[in-house]
C-alpha cells in the first residue's frame, strides 16, 4: 500500500506540474499584456514599466515558471513584500494575495460540495438499490423515469424555479448564503439547503441509474447465485455480496465528481449567489485577473488529483479481488 501511495503521488505531481506549466505558458501566448491587464485602462508606459519590475514581469518567462513553483514550496519576495509559502502571486483585481482569496472562499464551496455529495448518494444509491431489488416492477419503471427526467434537467433552470417558488413566492426555504458552521450551524443549514437539494437532482439520476446497473449485474454472478443457494437469506445475498461488488464503480465516480466539486460547482454558486471558488473562477476569467485565475486551476487540479489517489486506495478495502500491485 505505502508503494503504490508514494508511486500515485509522484505521477501527480508530474501531472500537477504539467498542467501548472502549461497554464503559466498560455497565460504568455494571451495577446494581453500582463502588466497593463494589472494596471488597468489609461495607464502610462511608467506605471506599466514599475508594475513590471514589481511583480518580476521583467524577467525571461522560463524564470518567471520557475519563480513561480519555487514561491509555492517556499515563498517568494516581491518588491511591494513578503508572498510567504504557499505564495501564488498577487491578484491584478485588488492586489491581494491569491492563496488568501481561495483560503477565504473555499469553505463555501466545501459546505456545497459535501452537503450536495451527502444528499445525492443517500438519495440516488437509495433509489438505483430499490430499483434493483424490484427489477421489472412498477416501482423500479417509476423509478427509472424519474431518473431519466432528472439528467435531463439543467441545474440554471431548475435552480431559478426553485428560487422563484420556494424562496419568493411560498417562501417555505431561506434564501440561500453561506453562514459558517462554527458562527450559526442553523443558518448554516438553512442557507445551503436549497442548493444542496438543486446541485443533487442530476446526480442523484447518474447514481441511480448505476447503482441500478451494477447491482442487477452483480445479482447475476455466480458467486452471488452459490450463496442464494446455499440457502442465506436475502438480505445477506444483496448487501453482503452484490452490494460490495457493485461499490467499487460507484466509488470510483464518486472521487471524480467529488474532486470537480471541490475544484469550485461554478453554475450552482452562480444560480444561488454564493461566493466561492466556481464564482470565483468565472469573474477571473471575466475580468482577466490570470494570477487568481491560475492559483484556482492549480488547486482544482490538485483537488481533483488527491481525490482519484485517495479512491484507488479505497478499492483494496472495498473489492477483495483488486490488487494495488
Amino acid at each position: 500500500m505505502l508503494r503504490f501511495l508514494v508511486r500515485r503521488s509522484l505521477g501527480a505531481l508530474v501531472i500537477i506540474f504539467l498542467i501548472s506549466a502549461i497554464t503559466f505558458f498560455l497565460f504568455f501566448a494571451l495577446p494581453s499584456e500582463p502588466a497593463l491587464l494589472a494596471c488597468g485602462k489609461n495607464c502610462s508606459p511608467e506605471a506599466v514599466a514599475l508594475i513590471k519590475r514589481n511583480l518580476g514581469l521583467d524577467e525571461p518567462v522560463p524564470l518567471q515558471f520557475w519563480h513561480y513553483l519555487a514561491g509555492i514550496f517556499a515563498g517568494r519576495d516581491f518588491a511591494v513584500g513578503r508572498c510567504h509559502a504557499p505564495c501564488l502571486g498577487y491578484s491584478f483585481n485588488d492586489s491581494q494575495p491569491v492563496w488568501e482569496t481561495i483560503l477565504d472562499r473555499y469553505p463555501t464551496t466545501l459546505s456545497l460540495t459535501v452537503g450536495g455529495t451527502v444528499v445525492f448518494l443517500v438519495v440516488g444509491v437509495g433509489i438505483g438499490m430499490v430499483a434493483a431489488a424490484r427489477r421489472g416492477t412498477v416501482t423500479d419503471k417509476f423509478f427509472s423515469s424519474l431518473s431519466l427526467i432528472g439528467n435531463s434537467l439543467q441545474i440554471y433552470f431548475v435552480g431559478v424555479i426553485a428560487l422563484w417558488l420556494l424562496v419568493d413566492t411560498w417562501g417555505v426555504l431561506d434564501n440561500p448564503e453561506y453562514t459558517p458552521l462554527t458562527e450559526d450551524p442553523a443558518r448554516w443549514f438553512t442557507g445551503l439547503l436549497l442548493p444542496w437539494l438543486i446541485l443533487s437532482i442530476i446526480f442523484v439520476a447518474n447514481y441511480s441509474r448505476m447503482t441500478r446497473s451494477q447491482m442487477i449485474e452483480q445479482l447475476d454472478e455466480e458467486h452471488v447465485r452459490t450463496a442464494r443457494a446455499k440457502g442465506m437469506s436475502r438480505r445477506t445475498v444483496f448487501f453482503r455480496y452484490a452490494w460490495r461488488g457493485a461499490l467499487a464503480p460507484i466509488v470510483t465516480i464518486v472521487g471524480i465528481d467529488l474532486g470537480s466539486l471541490f475544484g469550485g460547482a461554478m453554475i450552482t454558486e452562480f444560480t444561488f449567489g454564493l461566493h466561492g471558488l466556481g464564482r470565483l473562477a468565472v469573474n477571473s476569467v471575466t475580468e482577466k485577473d490570470l494570477p487568481m485565475l491560475m492559483g484556482v486551476m492549480l488547486f482544482s487540479c490538485t483537488a481533483i488529483v488527491v481525490a482519484n489517489i485517495i479512491v484507488d486506495a479505497l478499492y483494496a478495502y472495498i473489492d477483495p479481488r483488486v490488487r494495488l500491485a
